[in-house]
């Protein structure tokens, strides 16, 4: 995981609680078989996808409404 793209998604979302628990269930999806909503390249590990999409935009965080 590249640090670089760990701060720049840190700007996105401050909460860094948060943004582990969104990489981390997009890390499992990309493991799980969904593929990525960015171009890749061969270097890139999962982590590294899941912060780069959600740099781009291609993933965000939703809030949840109490039930």
């Amino acid at each position: 995981m590249k640090s670089e793209l760990v701060e720049k998604a840190s700007e996105i979302v401050t909460d860094p609680l948060v943004l582990v628990n969104l990489v981390s269930q997009r890390v499992r999806q990309l493991n799980s078989g969904r593929a990525p909503l960015i171009p890749t390249r061969p270097s890139m590990g999962a982590a590294d996808i899941a912060l780069t999409e959600l740099i781009e935009g291609k993933i965000r965080l939703v809030p949840q409404i109490p039930l």
